[in-house]
């Protein structure tokens, strides 16, 4: 395919000023201080701000090369300040590049804020046709596609309502109309989607798949990993304005989880806890079947659950179930799993190791949820001997994943555990055994 969008060397400086801060001021003193800075801008018009006292460069972007092919789905991941939404401003013309060059062969729309490229005192219906000259779209164009963008959006009822009276949901869903329903060679959609509701944002990718199949090119940054690897061919991982990682969406996702992942402090190291003391859980933390460590799961995905001990007192002879329990809040569990349910004990335990479960395809909804875990030894639950039951809680992140193989993402939250089933129809009522 032909390449729609090539970046070379692309940065972006800005240049921001300090003040000095005084550890207590007086309101007397603000008030002197600010009339003499008014007398000296009077005086002299032309002469810098006194009251800045350093600038220091900050570099949004540095040394971006891309070249991006036409039908391209390109997810842009990243911590918040990585450079996401500044890129995106650059490849839309609302801000200029530092130093660098972009060649972009194609009409772009972007979706970048909630109501940019909107007057809010002009009603809805104004709002398209102005909105779609922003995007360089002909009237008969905009005529055209007009009854589709309204479907989309919604907004029949408050067409000729002035703009400034919508919801933050409404503007979305209108703004998105546009850009998307306007034939833009490349569309560009920041992180606005999570001002819609579940069913909105459903709806938005799979417009955004619709697009794609078209040919056409898009860009798409969020935060929501599952929409992302729903959509998304391609992925760029970014940190500090520069690009650290591209390529394919599941790899790319899989490696941001692993870096992002933050020890905390360890609420195993000073906690009540009760048992024999001879084993003790000391860590807890979530990695994926090859061993990255995870800062989040997704519903759907295989994530190992992995318990660091440490052997005290064990005699080779000791068989050991190990349990782990998973709940909303500390009064309601969810579900809880011993080793010994599948008729596994563990012997001849090391001075230090990992009691691990891999569940093949986490059954939870995206959401935050509470681990806790406890040890047995000589037997099961009823009859065997207390190890260690730690009073420890540990948070855990389950983010939205593709759980049915459907394409929804973004399960709203009925309730928070999956299940899958085989669904048919029968003709006829029920049958009636004689």
């Amino acid at each position: 395919m032909s390449t729609i969008i090539k970046i070379e060397n692309l940065s972006k400086k800005y240049i921001i000023g300090h003040q000095k801060q005084e550890r207590y001021t007086a309101l007397r003193d603000v008030m002197m201080h600010k009339l003499r800075g008014i007398g000296q801008r009077l005086r002299h018009p032309l002469s810098p701000n006194k009251e800045v006292t350093s600038l220091e460069e900050f570099w949004a972007l540095k040394d971006i090369n891309l070249e991006i092919k036409q039908g391209d789905r390109i997810g842009i991941i990243g911590r918040n300040g990585a450079g996401k939404s500044t890129l995106l401003k650059i490849l839309s013309r609302i801000t200029e590049p530092t130093t660098g060059r972009i060649t972009i062969n194609g009409r772009v729309a972007s979706l970048l804020e909630v109501g940019t490229g909107f007057h809010p005192e002009l009603t809805g219906r104004e709002n398209i046709f102005l909105n779609g000259a922003i995007l360089g779209m002909s009237r008969a164009d905009i005529k055209k596609n007009f009854d589709e963008i309204v479907a989309f959006a919604e907004v029949e009822k408050f067409l000729d309502t002035p703009v400034k009276r919508y919801s933050s949901g409404m503007y979305v869903r209108l703004a998105f109309a546009v850009a998307a329903h306007l034939e833009p060679d490349i569309l560009l959609v920041d992180e606005v989607l999570a001002v819609g509701d579940a069913a909105f944002q459903k709806k938005c990718l799979g417009k955004m798949g619709d697009v794609s199949k078209e040919g056409r090119t898009i860009f798409f940054v969020s935060h929501n990993m599952g929409a992302v690897e729903s959509l998304c061919n391609q992925a760029l991982l970014m940190d500090y304005g520069r690009v650290v990682q591209s390529g394919e969406t599941h790899n790319i996702v899989s490696s941001y989880l692993a870096k992002n992942y933050q020890q905390k402090e360890n609420p195993f190291s000073d906690c009540l806890r009760t048992g024999n003391g001879k084993i003790r859980v000391i860590s807890f933390h979530m990695e994926s079947p090859d061993g990255k460590v995870l800062q989040a799961a997704k519903s759907g995905a295989p994530v190992v659950f992995a318990f660091e001990f440490e052997n005290r007192n064990c005699d080779h002879e000791d068989s050991v179930s190990f349990s782990f329990s998973v709940h909303t809040d500390r009064e309601f569990g969810l579900f809880h799993y011993y080793s010994h349910f599948s008729d596994t004990y563990f012997k001849n335990l090391p001075l230090t190791g990992s009691f691990k479960c891999l569940i093949p395809e986490l059954p939870l909804a995206p959401g935050e949820y509470l681990v806790a875990c406890r040890a047995v030894m000589n037997g099961n639950e009823k009859t065997g001997e207390e190890a260690d039951w730690p009073r420890v809680f540990v948070p855990i992140t389950v983010q939205g994943g593709d759980f049915y193989g459907a394409g929804h993402v973004n399960l709203s939250r009925w309730a928070p555990i999956l299940v899958k089933g085989n669904w048919s129809m029968v003709v006829g009522g029920p049958r009636k055994d004689i």
